[in-house]
């Protein structure tokens, strides 16, 4: 039962994302999400970037938190990962951390949340 239920849940998957590229990321990395919002017969996308301080995978219902600053108030914001109001994620930065839930930025306020980020070393 199990295995035809993960076949379901794949072809869902694969449907939900065959015009739109989700990338690999993880907490710590900052992303930017384009979002789809309709303000009456138009439709238009809206910026959201912030630090991905939780990601769980379920499948289908499979989310992400993401955390930003805005006007000193802490605003974060769950996104559902195959949801068709996400037109698209992009990775800004990657993150250096050492946990895989991030709450604890909630509770630190300016230089103390900040994320080391991760450098890329390219070869010639």
């Amino acid at each position: 039962m199990k295995n035809v239920i993960e076949q379901f849940e794949k072809k869902q998957i694969e449907k939900l994302t065959e015009n739109k590229e989700i990338p690999e990321f993880r907490a710590g990395d900052t992303v930017k999400i384009s979002v789809r919002v309709i303000d009456g017969t138009t439709v238009r996308l809206q910026g959201y970037e912030g630090v991905v301080i939780a990601k769980r995978n379920r499948g289908v219902t499979s989310s992400f938190v993401v955390r930003k600053v805005s006007h000193g108030e802490g605003v974060e914001r769950r996104f559902m990962t195959y949801s068709p109001i996400v037109a698209k994620i992009e990775v800004v930065k990657r993150g250096v951390v050492r946990r895989a839930k991030l709450h604890y930025l909630r509770y630190l306020s300016g230089r103390a949340a900040r994320i080391q980020e991760k450098q890329v070393i390219r070869k010639k």
